[in-house]
């Protein structure tokens, strides 16, 4: 298949709640033949590549950082993406862990330092305690604020996460849900956060023409 077409399936996929069959059907319609385990294995192959080359906001000492956590079951055992999203909803990062404690939430702050380069202006939690204490180890000059009607922003960013769980009918393994909202989450911030900071329908125009141009830089083809 020509790039154009590989391009074309995973961007459908990441940025719309489809499943693989459903992407499968829609290419169908116009003519193209290709199976939904072809469409997974293209997903896996350039989406992450794909997620690394999207345009990233550039930090700022005047973010405020709302950190949340979801669980999620995988295999009968719970799993915790734990989540940073910024003042325009805008994701910072994700990462899956086994735990809900200070050691998980320390980890959380540690991978955003880093990615970052700067620690934000204010940190926003519910009232889970591990927070306070990782807060304190990692960014003890930064101010906190805990309290469950003041994190609205990080819980609901959850919300396009749970309905792709439910149309993929769960996810199977911690590696596939980590790749998974990776780029999911890189994709979503395109149209995001234009729309947090009140932009107009010019901006999603924007947002689609940036997409597609690293999705055809595929050179490969199955």
């Amino acid at each position: 298949f020509p790039p154009q077409i590989i391009a074309r399936a995973v961007w459908l996929y990441f940025r719309f709640p489809l499943s693989l069959r459903l992407v499968e059907e829609m290419l169908l319609e116009r003519g193209i033949v290709v199976s939904y385990e072809t469409i997974r294995r293209w997903c896996r192959k350039f989406g992450a590549a794909y997620a690394k080359q999207l345009r990233r906001k550039k930090p700022s000492r005047k973010d405020i950082w709302h950190l949340d956590e979801v669980v999620i079951s995988i295999g009968g055992r719970k799993h915790w993406p734990w989540r940073a999203v910024d003042q325009d909803g805008y994701v910072l990062d994700e990462i899956v862990q086994t735990r809900r404690d200070t050691k998980a939430a320390k980890r959380l702050l540690v991978r955003l330092l880093k990615k970052q380069g700067l620690s934000p202006k204010r940190i926003v939690t519910d009232k889970l305690r591990s927070y306070g204490a990782a807060k304190r180890d990692v960014m003890s000059g930064v101010e906190h604020r805990s309290h469950k009607g003041l994190n609205n922003r990080a819980e609901n960013s959850h919300v396009p996460l749970r309905k792709r769980e439910r149309m993929m009918q769960g996810f199977r393994s911690v590696g596939g849900l980590q790749r998974f909202i990776s780029v999911f989450s890189a994709v979503r911030n395109l149209f995001v956060a234009p729309h947090a900071a009140g932009h107009s329908q010019q901006s999603y125009s924007k947002a689609h023409a940036a997409l597609r141009p690293h999705c055809l830089q595929a050179q490969e083809y199955y």
